[in-house]
């Protein structure tokens, strides 16, 4: 009997997926491959053994995505399959990046006498195998490649495991109240919420949980001080050996291993650490670079963020009764100001930003800018009844197509995320299109109300689409350079920071905002509140996430990986010399820093700063020529989207801005001098 996870064309069938499917599925494939690479040695003609290796890893990676996929947005029993599946494809991928055979073969291809005339996307593609096989060990024997191995199997593992230790810390932790005076300054639809959280465990009255919207709303809006004391002491100890759930989830001695791992593969491949082995496939030239950049912009930026926090600070005491902000006050303290400075809140915006709205204008805007429309499917099996398929069209053809899973519930994993279901690629049958997850964690509606975005889930939203026209808008038919494939990690930000600026044009807020009732534009006084609030604050947002790139940096530059006490410690450090607000001594926001323990930005979350460096500096060619200008658009999109991994990141932004990047445009769109 065929095997859905693995009998299929493009688009997983998800109302036939099941657990006890995925060891079925992924075990032959994996024979399927390792006969393939087996065989290289005796294949005369590379490019024939790519070709075949190609197809065969091809559906491999189609039938573990949506595996990889579920375990992050159903969770549960999808956990123990995906885990026993990520194990022996790890295993499968150390093997190839080790095969001496197979990168013989990438060697014959780059010293061909007609090398130099094959097109720029072969060429790269063989340039970064070479470049991959020796970050993969390739040339180490004996002992030092079995280690090497066993440490890229056991990274895998204790990602997953870290993962896994944030999301069941995140679900374990509720907070049940009978007493509606206590959650006083909620907004309506975080009460809605709550009651329908308490619902669903069968208690009167509402729930208070850490999933993404419920905290926010607690923290940026909730009068009671207790209330928010609890509620943010609970989410920062997450996964830790303090707070409520002390040691329960707790990733110590996750993050040590990882740490300790990552520093033994950069030492077996003769670096200084595991930083160095981080930046060998990124923009940035060394730790130096990445260190005087973060640093430039922090001295830029502090001395704003301080001004900023001080004025929260007056405000706090005159205004609010507060002698002393406390780590749990700030975002309630922040809002207050803003309301009070610009007369606007997130929850004023809210009922002119409903969930539908945003995402047919978002699909306008797209097609104006790269003359693709956006088309639903119904009849696409999906996993869950939130989640839609669409397809990307370009002259009424089929180019692409992408899931969007959008809104917040039980076991799906917190924040915002685009992952590949399929790559573009040349087959047999013919072009394999390329397909996206798109995946956020929105408040869904309630029994009376739509989905309702505040202005921040909207960039969200464009930043997310943006990662996803990446993907699917590529031109390139090679998979380890097509889309964001092959992509510098520090530039693979840039479509998705870039379509965010389009969330504060006043041409562009027209067609992605309607009062959800009766559709009235917003009005003109609370776009120009909103517009004028847009940089409140944003050096502190700028030195939080200097703080972040600083501490990723600098735990990963150690020669000798730290143990949990000293990753505090080094956190400590960079936020004395970086950060300006208090931090409660419970905080163990490392913890749950997933992007980097359990996710691909280890030594690399920069890459934020790096990338809005280039996504300010390419919006402002649009900002001279009209935000909508077809020529600057058709630009963009064949500079930088249709081109994917096929040519140097600096190049191609070179390319669309005619000059290399300047920071001065990120400056002038935080607002800082």
């Amino acid at each position: 009997m065929p095997n859905p996870l693995s009998e299929f064309s493009l688009l997983p069938p998800f109302d036939q997926l099941l657990p006890e499917q995925v060891e079925a599925a992924i075990t032959p494939l994996l024979e399927q491959c390792r006969r393939q690479l087996a065989s290289v040695a005796d294949n005369p003609a590379p490019d024939s053994v790519l070709e075949a290796l190609e197809e065969v890893e091809d559906q491999l990676n189609r039938a573990f995505s949506p595996v990889s996929h579920l375990n992050s947005v159903l969770s549960g029993p999808w956990r123990q399959p995906y885990e026993a599946a990520l194990a022996q494809v790890t295993a499968y991928w150390t093997e190839r990046s080790q095969n001496e055979a197979l990168c013989q073969v990438y060697r014959q291809l780059s010293e061909a006498p007609d090398f130099a005339d094959r097109p720029q996307a072969r060429r790269q593609m063989v340039a970064l195998g070479l470049r991959d096989f020796q970050l993969g060990g390739v040339a180490l024997q004996g002992e030092a490649r079995s280690r090497f191995a066993s440490n890229q199997r056991r990274l895998a593992e204790l990602s997953s495991r870290f993962a896994n230790n944030v999301l069941d810390a995140t679900n374990a932790w509720t907070y049940h109240t009978n007493d509606v005076e206590e959650l006083a300054g909620l907004p309506a639809t975080a009460l809605a919420a709550a009651a329908k959280a308490a619902r669903e465990r069968a208690l009167v009255g509402w729930v208070i949980t850490l999933e993404g919207p419920c905290y926010l709303a607690v923290m940026t809006h909730a009068d009671s001080r207790a209330l928010r004391q609890r509620v943010h002491l609970a989410f920062v100890s997450r996964a830790s050996e303090t707070g409520p759930d002390a040691g329960r989830f707790d990733n110590s001695a996750v993050m040590e291993e990882i740490l300790a791992l990552r520093a033994d593969q950069a030492r077996l491949l003769d670096m200084a650490n595991y930083a160095e082995l981080s930046l060998a496939s990124k923009m940035a030239a060394d730790t130096a670079q990445v260190e005087a950049f973060l640093q430039n912009l922090g001295h830029r930026a502090r001395p704003a963020a301080q001004r900023e926090f001080a004025q929260l600070q007056d405000f706090a005491r005159e205004t609010l009764s507060l002698e002393q902000l406390q780590p749990w006050d700030i975002a309630w303290a922040a809002e207050k100001l803003k309301q009070c400075r610009y007369a606007v809140s997130q929850e004023q915006l809210r009922p002119y930003f409903p969930f539908a709205t945003v995402l047919q204008g978002l699909f306008a805007v797209v097609e104006k800018l790269f003359g693709v429309t956006v088309e639903a499917d119904p009849q696409v099996a999906v996993w869950h009844a939130d989640v839609q398929f669409f397809w990307l069209l370009r002259d009424g053809e089929r180019i692409a197509g992408f899931y969007l899973d959008p809104f917040a519930r039980e076991n799906k994993r917190g924040g915002a995320w685009m992952d590949t279901v399929s790559t573009r690629r040349c087959t047999a049958a013919g072009l394999q299109l390329p397909v996206a997850y798109l995946v956020c964690n929105f408040s869904p509606a309630s029994s009376d109300t739509p989905s309702l975005l505040t202005h921040y889930e909207v960039t969200t939203l464009f930043h997310e689409f943006g990662h996803g026209l990446h993907h699917m808008l590529t031109q390139v038919d090679i998979p380890a350079v097509s889309g964001i494939n092959g992509v510098a990690w520090d530039a693979v930000e840039l479509p998705s920071q870039f379509l965010e600026n389009w969330c504060w044009e006043p041409e562009a807020i027209a067609m992605i905002s309607a009062h959800y009732k009766n559709g009235e534009p917003l009005p003109q006084s609370l776009l120009d509140k909103m517009l004028a609030a847009k940089n409140f604050q944003s050096a502190m947002r700028t030195v939080r996430q200097l703080e972040f790139a600083l501490f990723d940096l600098r735990i990963h530059s150690l020669d000798r990986a730290p143990d949990a006490k000293q990753i505090q410690k080094i956190l400590d450090k960079v936020r004395e010399q970086t950060g300006v607000v208090p931090v409660a001594a419970e905080n163990r926001f490392q913890h749950s820093f997933s992007h980097i323990f359990a996710g691909g930005y280890a030594a690399g979350y920069y890459s934020y700063k790096w990338a809005e460096v280039l996504s300010a500096d390419a919006f402002s060619l649009f900002e001279q020529q009209g935000i909508f200008d077809p020529p600057t658009g058709e630009r963009f999109l064949h500079s930088i989207l249709e081109q994917g991994g096929s040519r140097d990141a600096l190049d191609l932004f070179t390319e669309f801005r005619g000059r290399e990047p300047d920071i001065d445009a990120l400056l002038r769109h935080s607002g800082i001098e």
